[in-house]
């Protein structure tokens, strides 16, 4: 018997309690639309306000991630602070759900942030302290289909809800009990990780897991929760001062800049679609549906072209067609065509927002595996730490930049800038010496009437990336 290939595994507890995660996904799913927008229909904020509520959650997510990591490395049981991230979650979720002022509404916003902080990474160590090392791979990639499923049946719950449940009913109380839900859906999560998480037996150390941890990719694009992105924060905070690569801080400037324009779009992007397209509630939940379904379909193929192709190529021509898409949202023929607010305007714009999420899909998989394949192996740990602290801080400026343009001077001075601003991230990739991916592996053996040639040690070493 081969002892490379895997052999299955019947589950055991400690396996099923990745499954505790599959509620919470749902509950993240219903709450990223709906919080904006019960801040617009029950407190009547601007798109400005709107932004700052969803920045701040995540804002307060990056000391506490920290926080709870390093805690979590010096307490003997890292359940207690998975089973306490999940229950803070949904009671701060329900009681957002019951707050009577925006600024209560504000606050507790942030308070769910705090909350929900701990479950990225001791949730991620877990995984790797319970399971075999040639499992993490395969275990890395269920949770990344645990979350994209989860985000969408949220989403389709959410639509449900308010077309069948509360069509006859007071809109605000209608949204209220759906926030109630997605609260009890997080305490769920807590019951299923208290029944089923097993302590490991071992202790890992996070910073030499770094090129491990930073491959649990988000498949769904928004800022409320973006615990993927500052899992590694922490690395920064350890490694001692080191000379960053030329090309490697230029490929960075363009992550940060283009992550700015991706949220400047994003940010206000649920206020654009219930005032400015004059959708339903449920009609915003639909265009979210769109992009979260369509993403999490093409992960999976997204990883199998940038294996063919070059990386590089491939993330440039996903940034222009998100460019295009982008545009195309701004006021136009379409939208004197179908008329505002109509089903046939809803359809058009799903299935932007669907390409939208398949351009984000072959986005994250290129930009992470060019960045990857472009410092090697030895300083992929710091460069992913940098990658993932860059785009969400990015991330945060753009959706607060968005929010404020879109009050100012209006959507479409809002999305123009947030078009340039991507178009201007892509240009500065284009310096950027990626020649060894247009040579594939095959070419070599067609040459036999040369001697072999030396492959550069760049290529020899390049990391398999599992997917």
């Amino acid at each position: 018997m081969d002892i490379k290939t895997p052999a299955p595994i019947r589950p055991s507890t400690s396996d099923l309690w990745f499954f505790s995660y599959l509620p919470l996904a749902i509950s993240d799913g219903i709450a990223t639309p709906l919080i904006p927008l019960l801040a617009l229909q029950e407190f009547g904020a601007s798109a400005f306000v709107v932004t700052i509520i969803v920045a701040a959650s995540a804002m307060s997510q990056v000391p506490f991630t920290i926080l709870w990591g390093n805690l979590s490395d010096r307490v003997a049981h890292r359940k207690f602070f998975l089973v306490g991230s999940f229950l803070a979650t949904g009671v701060s979720i329900v009681l957002i759900a019951a707050a009577s002022t925006l600024m209560s509404y504000f606050w507790l916003n942030v308070v769910e942030g705090l909350a929900s902080a701990a479950s990225a990474p001791i949730g991620t160590m877990l995984l790797l302290e319970t399971r075999q090392k040639r499992w993490w791979p395969q275990d890395i990639g269920m949770f990344g289909l645990i979350s994209g499923v989860g985000s969408t049946v949220g989403l389709a719950i959410g639509i449900l809800w308010l077309f069948v449940v509360g069509l006859h009913q007071p809109v605000v109380e209608t949204m209220r009990g759906l926030l109630v839900l997605s609260g009890a859906l997080s305490l769920l999560a807590a019951g299923i990780a208290w029944v089923w998480i097993e302590e490991p037996a071992v202790r890992l150390e996070r910073r030499s897991l770094a090129d491990l941890v930073n491959l649990h990719r988000g498949v769904i694009e928004r800022v409320r929760h973006f615990r993927s992105r500052v899992l590694n924060i922490v690395d920064l905070t350890r490694g001692g001062p080191e000379r960053i690569p030329r090309r490697e801080v230029l490929f960075l400037a363009a992550l940060g800049v283009m992550c700015v324009g991706f949220d400047m779009f994003y940010g206000p992007f649920p206020v654009f679609l219930w005032q400015t397209a004059r959708f339903s509630d449920a009609g915003v939940f639909i265009a979210y549906l769109a992009a979260s379904a369509a993403s999490s379909a093409l992960f999976y193929h997204s990883g199998l072209a940038v294996e063919i192709h070059s990386p590089k190529n491939v993330f440039l021509e996903s940034l222009g067609a998100r460019v295009v898409l982008l545009l195309l949202f701004l006021w136009g023929p379409a939208y004197v065509l179908f008329g505002l607010g109509s089903p046939a305007l809803l359809g058009w714009v799903s299935v932007l927002n669907a390409l939208m999420g398949v351009s984000w899909a072959f986005v994250s998989t290129a930009s992470t595996l060019f960045l990857v394949r472009l410092v090697g192996r030895t300083n992929r740990g710091r460069a992913l730490g940098l990658y993932n602290a860059i785009g969400g801080a990015g991330g945060l400026l753009g959706t607060l930049l968005g929010g404020w343009m879109f009050v100012t001077f209006g959507v479409t001075f809002a999305y123009d800038v947030a078009a340039l601003t991507i178009g201007l991230g892509a240009v500065l990739l284009l310096p950027i010496p990626y020649h060894m991916f247009l040579v594939p592996h095959t070419a070599r053996a067609r040459r036999p009437t040369r001697a072999p040639e030396r492959v550069p040690v760049a290529f020899d070493t390049l990391p398999k990336i599992p997917r």
